[in-house]
């Protein structure tokens, strides 16, 4: 049996954890959640918070290489563990591939559900190298967006597949 650290409802503890490839820490409570520790802790905004109930997807991010929803895991389950975000796709003041792809179809409006999506994109790119249209979408369903009707996300995840291939 694994030993559990109790943590004291109101006590703060230091979670470390890799993220982008740079290993950092800050102060959680047990009921903090990711999105907010990156967000309030490590000053990493392109993390939204939509739903808070795990359903839109605008929280995704990495997680030891897995997706997940930062607003349904706690801070303190991320000590030691490897996130990846939005601000990791690309180095800082440029766009990666898929970026790009998303302005040039016009794959984004108000902008706060694409971070999530671009987390997602990029995660289903690496695993699914030559989607269908049909497998885009079904990877979008996991995501709401309000303003554009997903039909330039589609092109665009298809764009960047077609040019990788």
């Amino acid at each position: 049996m694994t030993d559990v650290k109790r943590i004291g409802r109101d006590e703060r503890v230091r979670v470390t954890c890799t993220v982008n490839g740079k290993r950092q820490s800050g102060f959680a409570e047990p009921r903090t959640l990711l999105s907010d520790f990156l967000r309030h802790e490590l000053y990493l905004y392109g993390t939204h918070v939509g739903c808070e109930h795990g359903v839109c997807g605008a929280c995704t991010v990495t997680l030891n290489g897995r997706l997940a929803r930062s607003c349904m895991t706690f801070a303190v389950q991320a000590e030691g563990a490897a996130i990846g975000t939005v601000e990791g796709l690309s180095d800082a003041g440029t766009l990666n591939a898929l970026q790009r792809a998303f302005t040039e179809f016009g794959a984004l409006q108000c902008g706060f559900c694409t971070a999530g999506i671009l987390i997602s994109a990029t995660h289903f790119l690496a695993k699914v190298p030559n989607p269908t249209e049909e497998d885009v979408r079904a990877m979008l369903s996991g995501h709401l967006c309000r303003c554009t009707g997903y039909e330039g996300m589609v092109r665009a995840i298809l764009s960047v597949a077609e040019s990788s291939s």
